[in-house]
């Protein structure tokens, strides 16, 4: 009996090792989602005050590529990215769609894109975190690329940087619009 409890621990440090040591050359920036390459869910979603018109799931299916970009007021990294945002709105040629996460009050994010500037074609509000919940969001920012059937392309976690703009969302883009 003594034997066996002494070996307890040694098997459990043994198998925490090897998880360790399997996973230790793995990206951790990297999150997985099992929504890739599977339609965007139904959703529909209020506009931003004073706008006419929210964000649902019809404008991801237009038969174009689409980027959606969730974003709050509240999210420092968000602000970082917005320069970034912009620039691949002017550059990546699809409309980019903004999905505004979890504002405590929406005249927030109206403030915020009003003195940062407005690259999306449509904002939804989000208030209670349910699509970004069905869209598998972890945390804001988070931009996703669709094509032009609905199905999600690609997803990044964390804010977008001239890197990730540059190497990873333009190519891809540029390859689903063949």
């Amino acid at each position: 009996m003594r034997f066996s409890l002494a070996v307890i621990p040694l098997v459990l440090f043994a198998a925490l090792a090897g998880v360790f040591l399997m996973n230790i050359d793995k990206d951790s920036s990297v999150v997985p989602s099992v929504l890739i390459d599977k339609p965007a869910p139904e959703f529909s979603l209020p506009p931003l005050p004073g706008r006419d018109a929210g964000l649902s799931k019809a404008d991801l299916t237009k038969g174009e590529v689409s980027v959606l970009n969730v974003f709050a007021s509240w999210c420092i990294p968000c602000r970082a990215e917005h320069p970034l945002i912009k620039r691949l709105s002017r550059e990546a040629g699809v409309p980019v769609f903004g999905l505004n996460y979890k504002e405590k009050d929406p005249q927030d994010g109206v403030k915020w894109l009003a003195e940062l500037g407005d690259p999306y074609a449509a904002v939804g509000m989000d208030l209670s975190g349910r699509t970004g919940i069905d869209f598998g969001v972890y945390g804001v920012p988070e931009t996703f690329i669709i094509d032009g059937t609905g199905q999600i392309r690609y997803k990044h976690v964390g804010p977008v940087t001239a890197d990730v703009l540059e190497k990873v969302l333009l190519p891809k883009i540029a390859e689903l619009k063949g």
